[in-house]
């Protein structure tokens, strides 16, 4: 049984990139980040087999494939090159379970001249496929979960350096807090960045806004902001141009609620010790832009305040559901109760 932890990926990956890693006739790796998912997968996949570039030694197959004929895995696993060396067999994914397929490899006393890389989706703890690699001591399964900031920062340092950049700390959080959720995603977003700036010798914060702003988003921040920032003009502007634009009051209540949650928390840390600018450090998903505000929301807001708010806002999404007619005019009110009173 060899179901690797969060921590002991990197190194396993390292290890496996080098040519030191043990050998598991079957990897399985998946999660809920695909495009993490699909990345280690190819990775390992490429690794095992001595010519990537040769198809009769990367065998690329679906899972429904298998699910169909669960022999195959088992003739392909056991069929030996025409020219010798190790063959990689790359299982994509499936919405069939496909583990009777893989059991009955596991099954076998001896796989030495293959490697069966399964790139499984988000399964279960009690998905059929998970539970019998997790269990057995010739598979190894590896979970793939959303990026940590600090593993959102490594793949922003590893791409840019690749391209002969050196990222200012400003710039490199600055774009750390503008992408993520999933690696796929997350490497185009940067590759249209690294785009943008081809030619330059500086990545600026100013790029990190024009490329990876999405201004929708930042047209609600600016809502928020202005509602537990004390500023009732710039939240009536905002707050009129996004209805107009056809985004539900309901939804802008929903992000109010999200952030008054959020600072609660903050609040809370301070108020028990903790540095402010440690909290802001470990605040994910703020915008660079809005550190300054958000620091003076802290400082205006109590703990009591923000609970009070959240009382309010959470009633207040019930009657714009309730009234979906008047949900305009609930949120414009809410909203405007946070600007002018001080938490």
């Amino acid at each position: 049984m060899v179901a690797l932890k969060a921590n002991e990926i990197d190194g396993f990956l390292r290890r496996n990139a080098a040519g030191q890693a043990p050998h598991y006739p079957v990897v399985l790796v998946y999660g809920p980040d695909i495009g993490l998912v699909n990345e280690r997968a190819k990775a390992i996949a490429e690794k095992a087999a001595d010519d990537p570039e040769d198809p009769f030694q990367l065998i690329r197959i679906d899972g429904d494939t298998i699910a169909s004929d669960p022999r195959r895995l088992v003739d392909e696993a056991t069929t030996v090159g025409l020219f010798g060396g190790r063959r990689t067999i790359w299982v994509k994914p499936s919405s069939r379970n496909f583990a009777p397929g893989v059991e009955a490899l596991l099954a076998l006393s001896d796989i030495e001249n293959a490697v069966v890389v399964i790139e499984g989706g988000d399964l279960a703890r009690t998905a059929p496929l998970r539970t019998l690699c997790e269990k057995n001591r010739n598979a190894l399964a590896i979970p793939c979960y959303a990026d940590s900031e600090r593993d959102l920062a490594a793949v922003v340092e590893d791409m840019f350096r690749q391209e002969g950049f050196t990222l200012s700390r400003d710039v490199r959080q600055a774009i750390v807090t503008s992408v993520g959720g999933d690696r796929l995603a997350t490497r185009g977003e940067l590759a249209k960045l690294l785009l943008y700036v081809h030619g330059r010798n500086e990545v600026t914060l100013d790029d990190v806004e024009a490329v990876l702003a999405d201004v929708s988003s930042l047209a609600m921040d600016a809502i928020v902001d202005a509602a537990f920032s004390g500023n009732p003009v710039a939240l009536e502007s905002n707050f009129r141009r996004l209805v107009a634009e056809g985004v539900p009051a309901s939804v802008i209540l929903g992000a109010a609620l999200r952030h008054a949650l959020a600072l609660l928390q903050a609040r809370l840390d301070i108020e028990e010790g903790r540095p402010a600018s440690a909290v802001m450090e470990s605040w994910r998903g703020l915008h660079f832009k809005r550190k300054g505000q958000v620091e003076r929301q802290l400082s205006r807001w109590s703990a009591t305040g923000l609970q009070t708010a959240i009382s309010n806002l959470q009633a207040s999404l019930l009657e714009t559901r309730r009234f979906a007619v008047l949900s305009e005019d609930i949120g414009g009110r809410t909203l405007l109760s946070l600007a002018i009173r001080r938490g």
